[in-house]
């Protein structure tokens, strides 16, 4: 028996559905889920030895390749000096300060360790700032697994959301309207109706959890406008594309202010980290300056502050982004040229380091559009690029990304590669 296969059946006496989270488990594409040993530059290798070129870097922190030297030595060090003290450290203020003077909308940030915590935090200082209640998501967009933010849409327009995940009452979505990704005519109606009760917007800009999905300028715009005039509050959620699409974030792209900042993964360069920021009379709302309560034993951890801030510091090198955009854009370009030559009904999307496949004639530009996608062809692509080496999001409604490290000669390896199996797909 394979060792993957091995491990997952043990695992799965201990641990429920024998990962500890999700996506992990395969179950969109079947088989038995690649239990990783160790990784490299744009290289991973399974338990069983076998080499996979990443195209999931983590979920996005593996900008710079797995293991990069100096990122590793700056985490040996804050390691020698401890790994965890319960009060503040001079790495906190230096990262913060890092943070918001690379993006001036941070005034003043407060570190958390991951994307959900940073997702219920930004709500509840929402609501405490505005006084108010309601908010408003977008359909297929993700912001951690907070109560408040797994619902799903209604089947109407301002239809309030049901909850999507068991163990979350009603009472606590009852507040939460669903909207349309890239609708700005749903937005004008909801203010229309509720103007005066919507404490605050949150959006992705680029969402990246129901597979790569651009916002337009248009929807971006109404959302900023309207919160201004009626007084909401606007969260980017940037925890995936924060350091990915951009240095300064979707937020530079579209030229938008967000009063609120989520950011996550890269800050972290693999380890635990994630924030949220904004304007100053905003944050200080939060404890200990303000009434809304928010605290956490591991926020600013020294280790994981470390390799945060190595990280941080490489991606600004002068010519950083034009590098990584041209090396995503090399592999979307040439798996569209791949599928096209095949006659593979596909299209590929990419914004700096993120990248979005799809098994659709052209791209989405909402939920319904992904969901639209061919789910048995991207299987098939997926168990033909796994068996060739290439580990790809092992669910068609999630984004990919490439590191710094994935070089021409790799990338002109997976495009080859992925030539026989789009050849395969059309027979």
């Amino acid at each position: 028996m394979d060792l993957n296969q091995a491990l997952i059946e043990r695992a799965q006496h201990v641990i429920p559905g024998g990962v500890n989270s999700p996506v992990r488990a395969f179950g969109s594409v079947g088989g038995a889920p690649r239990f990783i040993e160790r990784a490299k530059g744009p290289y991973m290798w399974d338990v069983t030895d076998k080499r996979f070129t990443d195209y999931v870097c983590s979920w996005g922190p593996m900008i710079l390749g797995h293991n990069d030297p100096e990122v590793v030595e700056a985490v040996h060090a804050a390691v020698d000096r401890g790994l965890s003290f319960g009060a503040a450290t001079r790495a906190e203020v230096e990262i913060a300060e890092m943070i918001t003077n690379i993006l001036p909308a941070m005034e003043e940030v407060r570190l958390v360790s991951s994307g959900t915590e940073a997702g219920m935090s930004a709500i509840r200082l929402a609501r405490g700032y505005t006084g108010r209640n309601r908010i408003i998501k977008f359909e297929g967009c993700y912001h951690g697994h907070s109560d408040a933010l797994l619902v799903k849409a209604g089947s109407g327009l301002l239809t309030f959301g049901n909850p999507s995940s068991a163990g979350v009452p009603a009472s606590v979505t009852e507040h939460t309207m669903v909207l349309e990704y890239n609708n700005p005519e749903q937005l004008e109606d909801a203010f229309a109706k509720y103007g005066d009760e919507i404490a605050c917007v949150i959006v992705e800009a680029f969402a990246g959890n129901m597979n790569l999905v651009r916002g337009t300028q248009e929807f971006i715009d109404t959302m900023r406008r309207l919160c201004t005039k009626h007084g909401a509050l606007l969260i980017v959620d940037e925890v995936m594309t924060g350091f990915r699409v951009a240095l300064k974030g979707a937020q530079s792209l579209f030229n938008v202010t967000p009063d609120i900042t989520m950011l996550g993964k890269v800050i972290g360069g693999g380890m635990p980290v994630a924030a949220f920021g904004g304007r100053r009379e905003i944050m200080e709302k939060i404890a200990p300056c303000g009434p809304v309560y928010q605290a956490g034993t591991l926020s600013g951890n020294p280790v994981a502050v470390a390799c945060g801030m190595a990280t941080l510091k490489k991606i600004q090198a002068p010519g950083f982004y034009d590098r990584l955009g041209a090396q995503t854009k090399r592999l979307v370009e040439g798996l569209q040229a791949a599928a096209q030559a095949a006659g593979v009904p596909f299209t590929a999307d990419s914004v700096g380091g993120m990248f979005g496949l799809y098994f659709l004639p052209q791209r989405p530009q909402g939920f319904a559009d992904v969901m639209k996608a061919d789910k048995n062809a991207f299987n098939t692509f997926f168990h033909g690029m796994l068996d060739r080496g290439h580990y790809f999001a092992p669910s068609t409604f999630e984004a990919g990304f490439v590191s710094i490290t994935h070089t021409d000669e790799v990338i002109d390896k997976t495009i080859a590669d992925a030539r026989e199996v789009f050849a395969s797909m059309a027979k």
